[in-house]
């Protein structure tokens, strides 16, 4: 199989599909790599590595597109790459669709059979291709809600640890999934107040048990959810459904009634954002106030630290790539259910019945596809 790997294109986004490690166990597995030129300089890998694992290097995109049976990307395809896509041509990357209408219509309209990262399964039910991003994600939130807090970038001006006699930030991380436990191992660790919360009563004793004194735990119902981010310095929003749009646990009303300089950070936002005020930013420009409370709601985050996040991410997606290129996509999806749960559209129908009713789809089983 030709697999293609273009460079991405989001606002700050360097991480880059295939590593040249990666791309020479495709190579040696009898598969031609082609890489955009360029495409892994921001994580300090040059063109000549990855000719030097037998790879091809490509000038543009658009060769790549045209060239290739499969297209391993990182981010969900923008508009003008959705328009290169092609029936029959396998998309593998992580893509959001559910809050993401206007992508969701155009890989529709390419007729492209796209395997999705974040659906992906394990036995366990867990997300073993967003697992490693989460955890990336988890970590920077707490280290940018640190910067955010201080005076000087419009916070309240509290160190998250405090110091003696003086007491610490109050942080509550809603969720306590994957990013949510990263969240809270860093802020724990910098010796912050830390709340966790979920709707899960297993997960919280898990937690407890993990974390023993150094942390709390709180049952998710609007009413704690309310009087904690009333009090809360920092709120991290980790909240996922997958395949879906986030809930909305925190309103505007919410908000409006937050401390002044207080900072929300939010993790879902790649799922439309688990609080009303979100909206997506990017690197470029990651914050933005509103009734005196920090935003940050950056899409990309683990994209701020691209070579810890390429290879996290390459480890996660590799084996899964091989399938798919030794098998071809309907004999690897036959082969391993849980790859099958990455399907999200193929030739123009809606397979993920998540993002099928969030978008008001017609739902086709991944099975009926695979008949």
């Amino acid at each position: 199989m030709r697999i293609g790997v273009p460079k991405e294109i989001k606002v700050h986004e360097y991480r880059v599909g295939l590593v040249p490690a990666a791309a020479r166990e495709m190579v040696e597995a009898g598969h031609e790599v082609l890489v955009q030129a360029g495409a892994a300089d921001g994580i300090g890998f040059s063109d000549a590595d990855y000719l030097r694992v037998g790879a091809k290097i490509a000038a543009t995109a658009a060769e790549i597109f045209a060239a290739s049976d499969m297209i391993v990307k990182v981010k969900e395809p923008q508009p003008q790459e959705c328009a290169m896509l092609r029936k029959g041509q396998i998309l593998y990357t992580y893509l959001h669709l559910a809050p993401d209408p206007q992508q969701t219509e155009a890989l529709v309209k390419s007729g492209a059979t796209c395997i999705a990262y974040e659906t992906v399964t394990a036995p366990d039910g867990s997300l073993p291709l967003l697992t490693p991003m989460s955890e990336v994600a988890g970590r920077m939130s707490i280290q940018v809600g640190a910067y955010c807090l201080q005076k000087a970038n419009g916070g309240r001006g509290i160190l998250l640890g405090g110091v003696p006699g003086v007491a610490p930030a109050k942080v509550v991380i809603l969720g306590g999934g994957v990013s949510g436990t990263h969240a809270a191992e860093m802020a724990v660790g910098l010796r912050a107040d830390v709340t966790v919360v979920d709707r899960s009563v297993k997960r919280l004793r898990e937690l407890s048990s993990i974390f023993g004194a150094t942390l709390r735990t709180e049952y998710s119902t609007q009413e704690h959810i309310d009087a904690l981010v009333m009090e809360a310095d920092l709120v991290v929003g980790a909240v996922l459904i997958a395949g879906a749009a986030a809930p909305k646990l925190v309103t505007r009303d919410m908000v409006r009634r937050m401390k002044p300089g207080s900072v929300l950070v939010d993790i879902s936002i790649d799922q439309g954002g688990c609080f009303e005020t979100s909206k997506a930013t990017t690197h470029a420009d990651p914050t933005y106030v509103i009734d005196d409370v920090i935003h940050y709601c950056v899409a990309n985050m683990p994209g701020a630290v691209p070579r810890t996040s390429t290879f996290a991410l390459n480890n996660a997606t590799l084996p899964f790539a091989r399938k798919l290129a030794d098998l071809g996509w309907k004999k690897a999806l036959h082969a391993d259910p849980h790859l099958a749960n990455g399907l999200n559209v193929h030739e123009g129908q809606v397979t993920n019945a998540a993002v099928a009713k969030e978008l008001g789809y017609k739902h086709v089983p991944v099975a009926a596809v695979l008949q």
